[in-house]
């Protein structure tokens, strides 16, 4: 399941704070600038819905500056798809392996810092592809119980709750 993780605040002196964002078993990092109401990854060109996915990464995703909205699904969580709200300055989003994940930023833009734990099996080439859900059949059904936002909303709610539970390990199965 994804989590919301704290942060320790270690000094304040005059106008200034200190924070100890570690996460203590990252081994990769990369900063995320959104432009604007950005989507990342965007719609194909029909309108689906696209993710990321990693299957040999734990990203732990820290916004900078401005806020995102995350839409996530995982199969092998009771309830599959959830809507995340992640504004800077509050909680590091904690998401597992095997998470199909996507974003919309604020519409003055956002910037995250991602501290990841990558296993030795994973690089940019196996972690950063991009999933279709036109082109996934459980990914498909899922998004058709749950309102879509337009591509620059910076927020949703789910238009009925998704009550079937999802307990296979196979992200593709259909």
């Amino acid at each position: 399941m994804y989590e919301l993780i704290g942060y320790e605040k270690f000094r304040n002196t005059p106008s200034v704070r200190f924070f100890d964002v570690t996460i203590a078993t990252s081994n990769i990092r990369d900063l995320v600038f959104h432009e604007g109401p950005a989507v990342s990854p965007n719609n194909d060109e029909d309108g689906n819905w696209q993710f990321y996915l990693h299957p040999n990464q734990e990203d732990n995703l820290l916004a900078l500056t401005g806020g995102r909205t995350f839409f996530l699904v995982n199969f092998a969580w009771e309830q599959p798809f959830h809507v995340v709200r992640l504004e800077a300055g509050k909680e590091i989003l904690r998401l597992p392996p095997g998470t199909f994940h996507r974003s919309v930023s604020d519409p003055d833009g956002s910037l995250v810092l991602n501290q990841g734990v990558r296993t030795e099996r994973g690089n940019i080439a196996s972690e950063f592809r991009v999933y279709n859900s036109g082109t996934i059949p459980r990914l498909q059904r899922l998004l058709a119980q749950v309102q879509q936002p337009e591509e620059t909303a910076p927020a949703i709610a789910p238009r009925a709750e998704v009550t079937e539970l999802h307990s296979h390990t196979q992200y593709f199965a259909a």
